[in-house]
């Protein structure tokens, strides 16, 4: 299954149903602070997109409410994200990790997480 390129509004919206579970539009809009809420009716323009790219699907009707599902896990859509990302930088990372050390969003500790998880990786013979 290939997954959908997603839009900034979009991944705000699958976040707020993988954290808050299946909610309906108006729960999901209800998830933005308050004075950077879209609007109703841009939040069900939304989710019918989404929906379109399989990335939500409806799981029930209560009253005249659909509630939706995220339909595909958050890691995907992330490395699906990020993949995306640095294929802006011709698929190097160096200049994301000198803009993020600037900017003071990677710390040592970190490096030592990453580290850490490479290490793990190589034990188990995976792919770096």
């Amino acid at each position: 299954m290939t997954l959908p390129r997603l839009s900034n509004l979009e991944m705000r919206i699958m976040e707020a149903l993988w954290t808050g579970g299946d909610l309906s539009v108006r729960e999901i809009q209800e998830t933005f602070p308050a004075k950077k809420r879209p609007a109703y009716s841009t939040i069900l323009t939304m989710v019918r997109r989404l929906e379109a790219k399989k990335a939500l699907r409806q799981v029930k009707k209560i009253g005249t409410a659909f509630i939706y599902a995220a339909a595909i896990p958050r890691d995907a859509a992330r490395r699906r994200l990020i993949d995306d990302f640095l294929a802006v930088f011709g698929g190097e990372p160096q200049p994301i990790m000198t803009h993020l050390i600037d900017a003071g969003k990677f710390t040592l500790e970190d490096v030592r997480e990453a580290e850490k998880y490479i290490r793990e990786i190589s034990k188990k013979g995976g792919k770096l």
